[in-house]
């Protein structure tokens, strides 16, 4: 099944009309389709039309990345390399935000489809009204192939695609192979997994290169602020942005594998809702550690070791179902990591679920006003650690980050917040909050 809502040879593409490409993006977009991005994709349209008049390959629209439900603008293989292009129409500036959106993007590609893990991949972002661009410095990425974000103008397009086309001159990538690949992680998410479970620190498996941020210090700032709320018994939650790729999971492991033991009170659990990557976690570090057990001459059994697994690796949805058996009483835990928090539903969406599936007719929270609560529950102190991805598509009955900090206007005014400042940017769909925060 093509991913992508249009896509064909780059030829075939020139020749056919715009209104035949919007056409096809409108049918098979899965959500309803607003006039503001059918004009988006007009322009995009138009300007890839100009852009690549003199090139051979393959276009690919709101190519969709395996499972991990983000859409790209714009997909091309052309020579040897996949360039993942971002647009923000009407845009005159580069900004950090929209930086780390493409950037994104490109890990996406290169840690979980099959076919793009050995590719070179150069992520471009195009503000459509940008009128200059900064200085370039293309140098070819040595070990993973991957470029780092290029900024690039409307006008200059054509020239950085054939720049770097120009300058890769290796195998061309195999089409079919490419359209037809698969989700399959690399190893790079649960090598590092496996080193935090096995008792590295954070920084000997963080990534050096200049896009990544610093997790050690993230990780020392959460790890402070649970330390401080458990000191003082207070309630606190703190969202944490702009960790590109990988980098956002390692900091929930990482802050989760610290505290593993369920009778130490800084016990805590990473929850995810991509019920894939828990899993594959899940069984990649039982079988290490039971290789490593054997190893040293220890007896133990597979199903033990992923009992335990599963007590700081959990699916967000399993966490939720349990606290609704249990409304009594607080979670086990005092800390917990949502993954991918934008992504937790709005109060339309969580109650048309709990009515349905859960026979609960009654029900009128949103998923982060419900999640607040079950943790608001402990009588002494409790933190949340929300991870947010920035410049994401947010899906039908997905609430975005917004609708956690209406709940703690509304409900838990008593919470204290912290607060990445890239929070309340537009790419993260946060808002203005009317009250005084904690930033770090």
């Amino acid at each position: 099944m093509n991913r992508a809502a249009y896509s064909d040879i780059i030829p075939s593409f020139l020749q056919t009309t715009k209104e035949h490409v919007l056409g096809e993006l409108v049918q098979k977009s899965e959500l309803t389709v607003e006039q503001n991005q059918i004009n988006a994709w007009s322009q995009e349209i138009d300007i890839l039309k100009k852009a690549l008049i003199s090139f051979d390959g393959w276009i690919f629209l709101e190519y969709s990345i395996p499972r991990m439900g983000r859409r790209v603008d714009a997909i091309l293989l052309i020579g040897s390399v996949i360039f993942v292009i971002e647009f923000k129409v009407g845009e005159r500036n580069f900004h950090k935000q929209a930086i780390d959106q493409v950037w994104d993007y490109a890990l996406d590609l290169k840690n979980f489809h099959e076919p793009s893990h050995d590719a070179y991949i150069a992520p471009i972002l195009v503000p459509t009204l940008a009128t200059k661009m900064p200085e370039i410095r293309l140098s070819i990425p040595a070990n993973d192939k991957l470029f780092a974000p290029i900024c690039c103008t409307v006008q200059n397009l054509n020239e950085i695609l054939s720049l770097i086309y120009d300058t890769i001159r290796e195998k061309p990538i195999e089409y079919t192979r490419w359209i037809e690949g698969r989700y399959s992680p690399t190893p790079t998410i649960i090598e590092a997994a496996m080193a935090l479970y096995n008792g590295h620190s954070v920084k000997d498996i963080s990534r050096t290169d200049a896009g990544a941020i610093n997790l050690k210090q993230t990780s020392d700032v959460i790890s402070s602020i649970i330390c401080e709320t458990q000191k003082r018994s207070r309630k606190a939650i703190c969202f944490v942005t702009g960790v590109p790729g990988a980098g956002k999971t390692l900091v929930g492991l990482n802050i989760a594998t610290k505290h593993i033991d369920k009778e130490n009170a800084l016990h805590s659990v990473y929850l995810s809702g991509n019920g894939p990557l828990v899993a594959i976690l899940r069984e990649a570090l039982a079988r290490d550690k039971l290789q490593r057990m054997q190893a040293i001459g220890q007896r133990g059994r597979k199903s033990q070791i992923l009992s335990e697994v599963k007590t700081f690796i959990q699916n967000v949805h399993h966490f939720r179902d349990e606290c609704l058996r249990d409304m009594n009483h607080p979670p086990l835990e005092h800390v917990v990591l949502f993954d991918e928090a934008q992504r937790a539903w709005n109060q339309i969406q969580t109650s048309r679920f709990m009515r349905q599936k859960k026979k609960i007719p009654l029900f009128n929270e949103s998923e982060p006003e419900y999640l607040i609560s079950c943790m608001d529950r402990h009588p002494d102190w409790a933190v949340i650690v929300c991870l947010v991805g920035g410049g994401q598509e947010i899906h039908t009955g997905e609430a975005g980050i917004g609708e956690w900090i209406d709940a703690l206007i509304k409900r838990f005014r008593n919470w204290t917040i912290y607060l990445s400042p890239m929070l309340t940017d537009s790419e993260y769909g946060a808002g203005e909050v009317p009250f005084p925060l904690n930033k770090f």
